[in-house]
């Protein structure tokens, strides 16, 4: 945006209030979430939305064992292909202390499996929220609750919700919260030496960084390749090494410790001023955990693993923004099984003394992806960080792997809704889309989820699983060898492109000011006035407040 002040400040009151003023009229994206349970259940969203006095109903239900269950459902009408289907609810059980209470959807094309899932306990309202997007209209549908181990306990549900936004809808609202999380109002005031304001200053402001970490992972074919670092750097402000920091890359065999590729990948970030995340200290899937540790065990393991910290720490104190301390650990329990269930918070609090200023992740898979994975819902993430904290952890931060293959975006932003009542740091730590679809397809569906991330105010970055190897990538390239980009990469570009602040011109108005809205990060400002010129730089942080900066000529 460009222009004085006034018109300025009247541009970014649109920006905010876009989504409220002619022509778009649709509903606001409510993100209202609760992760304890109630005695009673609150409200429902959006007043209930096409489920307004809608009755639930009992119908039959084959379950995953073959078996016929009666669940309550409601009977849905007229469901369009390319809407975005919010759904929440609140949940109460009978029959059992607790259970796994998952929300599925049948038309008469196809089931989906799950469109939300909520661990409840018997005796409060636990808040289930979802949704889904259906690959072709339906006439009638049943959106059904049922135990997920098909266990036949009753199941009340109240203040249940369905909300439809159109894509346009959607991506309005997104936008709305682009501009009031990602960027700032500022403000130039431009005076002489004696305090009067100058007007007619030429300015020219320009975002030299960004403030949101965005990037990808690496590995050590980034060394000495200088076409794929010019290429990397000229985009990413945020790094992570895809296996060279993993036990097994670095202590293949007991006692040979080897970081000279790791050393050489941190000279780069160094060189670059890029920011890396640290990944990972252990792996919980045995599958990846070198071989001569997973023989042993007791306090030949035990040594091994304080050893396998101290290194790693003495050798990379704060050097790294993160540390994924025990990975999957949702999935996998090698190191619990072996040493007792608080080994992991051992892991945490032992890394946490060695480096303090580090934030230290619970990083997993399949906890945006989707709800059917049990052992990663998005209450049992909460669950097991909650444990961590009320065991001492501090630091720590919310992993989110992020391997899709159809992103469902109102699961996604349900999910990071419930997450972010934790108060933590969210980060997308390896998002990517899946080698099955095609490079068209699979570059949809990952600006899809570049844009659920960036628009979410509690996810703080976003890396990429995208590290190029001579053979391709684990599942999804951003270039060819040659550094021509793919699909995948054009949205990268243009989505780093839109979410940058363009050079900003203008001149100041009669208060002697200059306004503009900006993404947060660095500038630099240059002003002249008449045949004087002069240099400056300032930053844009979060706020509410604008951002007034002082340059005298």
């Amino acid at each position: 945006m460009r222009g004085p002040l006034s018109f300025c400040l009247g541009v970014i009151l649109l920006f905010h209030a876009s989504f409220l003023a002619s022509p778009y009229d649709g509903p606001l994206y409510d993100s209202s979430a609760h992760t304890k349970c109630k005695v009673q259940p609150e409200e429902p969203l959006y007043n209930g939305g096409i489920l307004k006095n809608q009755a639930l109903d009992v119908h039959p239900i084959v379950g995953d064992n073959g078996n016929t269950d009666y669940w309550p459902a409601f009977v849905l009408q007229n469901l369009t292909q390319g809407t975005i289907y919010c759904f929440s609810s609140w949940v109460q059980i009978n029959g059992a202390s607790s259970a796994h209470v998952r929300a599925s959807l049948m038309t008469e094309h196809e089931i989906y499996n799950c469109i939300g899932t909520v661990v409840t306990k018997y005796g409060c309202w636990s808040f289930l929220k979802g949704g889904f997007e259906l690959t072709s209209s339906s006439n009638f549908s049943l959106l059904y609750f049922q135990n997920s181990n098909d266990s036949n306990i009753n199941i009340s549900i109240a203040s249940a919700s369905l909300q439809p936004f159109t894509k346009e809808q959607w991506r309005m609202n997104q936008q709305n919260k682009i501009n009031s999380e990602r960027k700032r109002a500022v403000t130039v005031h431009v005076s002489d030496g004696h305090g009067d304001k100058l007007q007619g200053a030429e300015i020219m402001a320009k975002q030299v960084s960004k403030d949101f970490p965005f990037g990808s992972a690496i590995a050590k074919t980034i060394l000495g390749n200088v076409p794929y670092q010019n290429w990397f750097v000229e985009r990413f402000n945020a790094v992570v090494f895809e296996n060279e920091l993993k036990w097994e890359a670095t202590e293949s065999k007991p006692g040979q410790i080897n970081y000279t590729t790791s050393d050489q990948m941190l000279e780069f970030v160094r060189a670059n001023q890029i920011v890396a995340r640290g990944h990972n200290i252990f792996w919980e899937d045995p599958k990846y955990i070198p071989e001569w540790v997973r023989n042993l065990t007791g306090l030949e393991l035990q040594s091994a693993v304080s050893s396998r910290i101290e290194s790693l720490m003495s050798k990379y104190k704060e050097e790294f923004i993160h540390w994924d301390v025990s990975n999957e650990m949702l999935h996998y329990d090698f190191y619990e099984q072996r040493l007792g269930p608080n080994a992991t918070l051992h892991f945490f609090e032992t890394v946490h003394e060695a480096d303090p200023l580090v934030t230290l992740f619970m990083n997993e898979f399949n906890v945006v992806e989707t709800c059917s994975d049990e052992n990663s819902t998005v209450d049992v993430y909460i669950q097991r960080m909650r444990e961590l904290k009320e065991g001492g952890v501090e630091m720590d931060g919310i992993g989110l792997e992020g391997h899709f293959t159809v992103p469902n975006l109102a699961l996604i932003r349900a999910v990071l809704d419930k997450l972010a009542t934790l108060g933590l740091p969210i980060w997308l730590t390896e998002v990517d889309v899946s080698s099955k679809l095609d490079q068209e397809t699979q570059a949809i569906y990952l600006e899809e989820v570049l844009r659920e991330g960036f628009s979410h105010p509690s996810v703080h970055g976003i890396m990429m699983w995208t590290a190029l190897h001579p053979n391709g990538c684990y599942q999804m390239c951003l270039t060819d060898n040659d550094f021509n980009n793919l699909p995948a990469g054009n949205v990268v570009d243009k989505l780093l492109k839109e979410w940058q602040t363009g050079p900003e011109q203008g001149q100041t108005d009669e208060h002697g000011a200059y306004g503009f809205y900006g993404f947060l990060g660095e500038y630099q400002v240059t002003v002249t006035y008449g045949n004087r010129s002069v240099n400056s730089t300032f930053s844009l942080c979060k706020s509410d407040e604008t951002r007034h900066f002082n340059i005298q000529l």
